[in-house]
């Protein structure tokens, strides 16, 4: 499997320190479902086999999503940001998308305490 991108993708992404941030929406309802980081061959493999493949900073590794648990992300679309530093994926989620079990990584609200 290619773990390269196409110079004309390539050129688009600034990559810091070798990674880029990915945030995956749900592709029906748009809820945001978590955000992970690619380097160059987790895009490459993403874009190349239409499964959510990342790089865990703790494991020092390459994981495609839901490979052990199931709980996996068929990439629908892909967009990058205006600066060519974050990417958006539009996925189709089976099971959660957190670790810990939640549908979404983002079920924590924090209160904000000035309203406009």
């Amino acid at each position: 499997m290619s773990t390269s991108l196409p110079p004309q993708i390539a050129e688009k992404l600034k990559f810091n320190g070798g990674l880029i941030p990915a945030i995956a929406q749900d592709a029906k309802s748009h809820e945001v479902l978590m955000m992970a980081w690619m380097n160059e061959a987790a895009l490459a493999q993403t874009l190349t086999t239409g499964q959510a493949t990342y790089w865990s900073r703790s494991r020092n590794e390459i994981w495609v999503k839901g490979a052990t648990s199931g709980h996996t992300q068929k990439v629908i679309s892909i967009a990058l940001d205006c600066d060519g530093d974050t990417l958006l994926l539009q996925v189709e989620q089976i099971g959660a998308a957190c670790h810990t079990g939640e549908r979404t990584c983002f079920h924590q609200p924090l209160p904000l305490k000035a309203q406009a």
